[in-house]
């Protein structure tokens, strides 16, 4: 809004300025109001056809009644006063009370102040997505936790509904798909027009599940800011964690949301019913694993990444032009990975770095940009599926060997260690098998169904 000439961002007040250019008192919608059309040339008259209301109501407004126009009306009074964007802005957030900004068309940019920003929140899972969930930035620790968020076109909800690496990540996944469809809902409300939007609803009301819960449930959320939850995170061997999920919006992209994941603690052992928050703990789930053990290793693998970050300077995720760019963030004697890349995703595009020992994970976001990661060899080993090529077998061996220890007698102790614990994994499903072809139920399991 311009008062003195400047562009200030403005509320539902402004500051007055009297005849002799000392700031007054702050003056209601009705004054900014006079001000817009007299600034304008325009009569009373003018304005109130513009709004399809009496010249009379108009008159009040301008002299302190409270108006709530719609936004078809904001939009039409703003053509006619001319105002800029901030004053079209104020306009709406009197009225309907948001910026209500046109969505960009196609993908869009992030300024590199919102990317430092997501950097900064290391060790801390950060994303930016858009309106419908796509994700459009995301920082270190996201890439290594959740490497699907590099995958083309990745999007929360589709992955959290259709997928499942989602299913399997979310405790009580049915409570979570609730609250899913019910952001979903209340999207409808905002954009149900969008055709990404609806093309999304489509994709995961495929799942019978999620069409039950469509069917069965019309509530509305708008965000899951402040949400307390467990999720079991592959790239931790199927570790379970605790995590708060904070959302923002950002000034310069409102119609997106910036998320930080915050890892919590433990709480003490005699107020174990509480969670991180104060909150019931976990009070949609009747039982929780969240082990001592399981805490210990989440906080070990926020240790490490701060350790890293704080190693190596290219830990940033950087945005390239080329797929050469890409590949040549891996250093000196970098190793091409075609077959895995083949393996994650049709633009993906992986290369070792033997010096460095991570892997470079490169995604073709657009034409002529090629979002980069630099991720640990785990984030691939969990991520590519077992069954493999032998081309994609030996490159997958170069991986495994950058994550074992550098000593000989290390890496040797490591596998020792390793098969022992895929032995045991491999006995338990095998016995399991058994049990379900002679009983079709797992020992310790039956009458659960019936109790949950």
């Amino acid at each position: 809004m311009r008062t003195d000439g400047s562009n200030d961002a403005v509320g539902k007040e402004v500051l007055a300025v009297r005849p002799d250019g000392v700031a007054g008192q702050y003056m209601g919608f009705g004054a900014m109001l006079k001000r817009w059309r007299k600034a304008a040339g325009l009569i009373q008259p003018t304005a109130a056809r513009a709004l399809g209301i009496s010249v009379r109501t108009y008159r009040n407004i301008e002299r302190g009644a409270t108006p709530r126009f719609t936004r078809a009306q904001c939009d039409s009074l703003a053509e006619v006063l001319g105002l800029d964007q901030e004053e079209r802005h104020a306009l709406l957030l009197h009225n309907v009370g948001t910026y209500l900004r046109a969505p960009a068309e196609g993908r869009q940019e992030v300024p590199s102040a919102l990317r430092l920003l997501m950097d900064g929140q290391m060790p801390s899972p950060t994303y930016l997505s858009d309106r419908n969930w796509n994700i459009l930035a995301y920082n270190q620790a996201m890439a290594e936790l959740w490497p699907w968020v590099m995958e083309p076109r990745a999007n929360l909800i589709r992955w959290a509904l259709t997928t499942a690496e989602g299913r399997a990540t979310y405790h009580d996944w049915h409570k979570h798909a609730t609250v899913f469809a019910r952001m979903l809902r209340f999207a409808l409300t905002t954009h149900g027009d969008d055709t990404d939007l609806q093309e999304l609803i489509e994709d995961v009301r495929k799942n019978p599940d999620v069409q039950h819960i469509w069917e069965s449930d019309d509530d509305l959320v708008e965000h899951r800011d402040g949400h307390v939850f467990l999720a079991t995170v592959p790239t931790l061997g199927w570790r379970t964690i605790e995590i708060v999920s904070h959302v923002a919006y950002p000034a310069v992209m409102p119609d997106c949301k910036f998320v930080v994941m915050t890892w919590v603690e433990a709480k003490a052992e005699s107020d174990s019913k509480r969670d991180a928050l104060g909150g019931v703990r976990n009070a949609w789930v009747h039982e929780t694993h969240n082990t001592p053990q399981e805490r210990d290793r989440a906080q070990e693998r926020i240790a490490e990444a701060e350790r890293r970050r704080a190693a190596d300077v290219h830990t940033a995720r950087l945005v390239v032009e080329t797929a050469d760019e890409a590949a040549a963030q891996a250093g000196q004697g970098a190793i091409p990975l075609p077959a895995l890349s083949r393996h994650v995703a049709s633009d993906c595009q992986l290369t070792l770095s033997p010096s460095r020992r991570n892997v470079v994970w490169a995604v073709e976001e657009a034409p002529g940009e090629w979002g980069v990661t630099q991720v640990s060899p785990a984030t691939v080993i969990a991520r590519v599926p077992r069954i493999l090529s032998a081309e994609a077998r030996a490159e997958m061996k170069m991986v495994i060997g950058i994550a074992l220890p550098a000593p000989r007698e290390a890496a040797a102790s490591r596998v020792k260690q390793l098969l022992g614990e895929l032995d045991e994994e491999q006995r338990l499903l095998c016995e399991i098998q058994e049990e379900l072809a002679q009983n079709g139920a797992v020992s310790g399991l039956q009458g659960v169904s019936e109790q949950v």
